[in-house]
């Protein structure tokens, strides 16, 4: 089914993602981002330079000043994903849908003016610090305090499961700056790599994502200060993060549905050029009923993220409907991906091949930006109208 979002803007732009990915995603970048467990300086600036990191950033900061457009973000996901490299993908929306829309939305003009043009062009990376290993989903449950002091705060704590926590040369932090857990006891303070009591800690082995870092990040009375409270207010850190949980969950729900897409493209080559029993492997019924299966939800799936990702441009997607998107999308991308490795039999098990990876990414889907059984509970208060 052809999809009728994009115009020839996006199209153009679609272009430059191709040279990119032919010039900068080889089969050797990948084995070298998954055997050093992140992506390298040198993409991430080149990415900068070709113009596909930092869409949101205005003009007058060095970027393409695409606010809110989010189809530009969708067309660089769904290439990079496509070319079977997940954890670019994954460090490019660390970089654009979590990081930057902070300092974007809610950072004062000094905040801008100081880390937004490095973010453009990739020479600064950035990354949020929210989960602990004391909590999770449960925001308000964090132990992570940040205790006024002249001139700023000293934060104590410790967070993990932060993607891009080793390279990020900025964190925006959520920490506790009050009593108790009401929404006005927390605050956003971004921390700077080099900071006196910031440890990056160890980086995390993960059964996807290889080639994405992954780390736990320790803070032992870390001075930070006054300049880098996110906004310059105190007491909005949660509200704030409110703000951009559905551009997260959407993003997580393009990145469903590209992998959901590329499987579909994988498996078709795959078992048309495959053969069992003196025959392609797409010619016995089996194959092509659940070739069909995965066709028909494919395009289910990106009409229903098309709709999506105009609401969001039109500043009308609620933090409830992201949670649908997120929830449903990454379900689905889970039983098509396991359906696809199927059909590739003992060489899906095999992470030479783009589908065994793409499986053991898209598990943390269903986890990350919120897990599954918390985003039907945000549907399920809103449908029902019950706590």
């Amino acid at each position: 089914m052809d999809r009728e979002i994009y115009d020839e803007d996006h199209e153009a732009f679609r272009e430059v993602v191709k040279e990119f990915v032919k010039r900068f995603v080889t089969n050797e970048k990948r084995e070298q981002w998954d055997a050093a467990g992140e992506i390298d300086r040198a993409t991430m600036k080149a990415a900068g330079e070709s113009g596909i990191i930092g869409l949101s950033v205005p003009e007058e900061f060095g970027g393409a000043g695409m606010l809110q457009d989010y189809r530009f973000r969708a067309v660089v996901n769904e290439e990079i994903i496509k070319a079977g490299a997940g954890s670019l993908a994954g460090a490019f929306g660390i970089q654009d849908d979590l990081a930057v829309p902070y300092l974007v939305h809610m950072g004062t003009q000094a905040q801008k003016e100081k880390w937004l043009p490095g973010m453009a062009t990739g020479d600064v990376l950035g990354a949020l610090a929210m989960s602990e290993p004391g909590a999770g989903s449960d925001l308000r449950g964090i132990s992570t305090t940040a205790k006024k002091v002249d001139g700023g705060y000293l934060v104590n704590g410790a967070k993990t499961f932060i993607s891009s926590g080793k390279t990020a040369d900025i964190v925006v932090t959520f920490v506790k700056t009050g009593e108790g857990n009401r929404p006005d006891a927390f605050s956003l303070l971004i921390l700077e790599n080099g900071m006196d009591g910031f440890d990056h800690g160890k980086k995390l082995h993960k059964m996807g994502f290889a080639g994405h870092d992954t780390a736990e990040l320790s803070f032992s009375d870390v001075f930070v200060p006054d300049e880098n409270l996110i906004g310059g207010e105190e007491g909005k850190g949660f509200v704030q993060l409110m703000m951009n949980l559905p551009l997260e969950r959407l993003s997580i729900g393009v990145a469903a549905a590209a992998a959901s897409e590329a499987a579909l493209n994988w498996t078709l080559e795959y078992t048309a050029s495959r053969e069992a029993f003196r025959q392609p492997v797409i010619d016995f019924q089996n194959t092509r009923f659940k070739i069909a299966d995965v066709a028909t939800t494919v395009d289910v799936l990106w009409a229903y993220i098309d709709r999506a990702m105009m609401l969001y441009s039109e500043g009308k997607l609620s933090p409830d409907e992201a949670a649908k998107v997120k929830f449903w999308s990454t379900e689905r991308e889970w039983e098509i991906l396991d359906t696809c490795v199927q059909l590739f039999g003992g060489y899906g098990y095999i992470t030479e091949y783009p589908i065994a990876r793409a499986f053991l990414d898209a598990r943390v889907h269903r986890i990350y930006g919120g897990t599954n059984e918390i985003m039907r509970e945000i549907v399920a208060r809103r449908v029902t109208g019950r706590k």
